[in-house]
């Protein structure tokens, strides 16, 4: 699941410190009622965020993150935080966590561990009508009670009635500084935003707020062995639907079928697919506070189509 595949051909030990893998096997006796060991800890790659594992243990597999606590403390927290919205939700498959907390300096959230398998032909089409069936959850205002992170960056949540405010107040501008702070944007496309900004609230139709992935690519979902789709690493928020259906589209991994089958569920306003880069322009800038390089040139280009 999320993190990566295994590395074969490389020997199975364990790499964390003994403290924590003694803390982790308490903590998985304790969830499972009976003495666990922790045989290995498998390295997996395919993440650039945290490390991940996939530990081997007398009860089955469970799947580790770890990172450094100085660094992102309160990484994990969210993340635990947006898989129980999700799945409370109760529509989509999403990995129960086991334990999230601290210890020595290293923060991780272990996770039941949910077998990837190849997509079957119907797949796309259920995981489209899945996601659509996840979007009918609303509340009376965008945001959410508590702030996250999208990748590694923070996410601001502030509550706010008017999507175009909420667009504007704590998904776009707040990017925008930043990425003008560490000189990673052209200052001309920093005037395009202010300009944009005005021009929010007749772009967007009108819509109720709707419980979101919130970075909802390719690698963050995946097909188990029972063909369910399963949701995995969230920045869940409240918010126009569009802005996961765009997401879906920035770098491909979702087929026609799930398109097809989100229309046929809960049909999008006409003209939505004119307002997939107008919707992508927060993952692109994500992406450039990020990694800078090539993102600053597709900003750009998405940004001129609407400023």
């Amino acid at each position: 699941m999320a993190g990566g595949m295994p590395q074969h051909g490389l020997p199975l030990y364990l790499p964390m410190n003994k403290p924590l893998v003694e803390h982790l096997g308490i903590l998985l006796s304790a969830r499972l009622g009976r003495g666990t060991t922790i045989r290995d800890a498998i390295p997996l790659y395919g993440g650039s965020v945290n490390d991940a594992f996939r530990l081997a243990t007398d009860a089955g597999p469970f799947f580790l993150k770890t990172n450094t606590a100085d660094r992102f403390p309160s990484l994990f927290v969210s993340e635990e935080r947006g898989l129980g919205i999700l799945r409370r939700a109760g529509v989509l498959r999403v990995p129960e966590v086991i334990a999230q907390g601290e210890l020595d300096g290293t923060t991780f959230l272990l996770m039941e561990h949910i077998a990837q398998a190849e997509e079957d032909r119907g797949f796309q089409h259920r995981f489209g009508r899945s996601l659509a069936q996840l979007h009918r959850h609303t509340r009376g205002t965008f945001g959410l009670d508590h702030d996250n992170f999208i990748g590694l960056l923070p996410q601001k949540n502030t509550a706010h009635a008017d999507w175009a405010d909420f667009m504007v107040l704590c998904r776009l501008d707040p990017l925008v500084q930043l990425a003008r702070d560490n000189q990673r944007i052209n200052p001309g496309d920093v005037l395009r935003f202010e300009r944009l900004y005005r021009r929010l609230p007749e772009l967007f139709p009108a819509e109720p707020p709707a419980l979101l992935h919130g970075d909802l690519w390719k690698n963050n979902y995946l097909a188990s062995t029972t063909g369910e789709p399963v949701l995995i690493d969230p920045a869940v928020y409240y918010g126009h639907r569009e802005m996961d259906l765009a997401m879906t589209r920035l770098f491909g991994g979702f087929d026609r079928e799930f398109h097809t089958a989100y229309q046929e569920e809960a049909p999008l306003a006409p003209g939505w697919e004119d307002r997939v880069d107008l919707c992508n322009l927060y993952p692109v800038l994500v992406h450039l506070n990020l990694f800078g390089g090539s993102y600053a040139n597709r900003l750009g280009a998405l940004l001129r189509r609407y400023a």
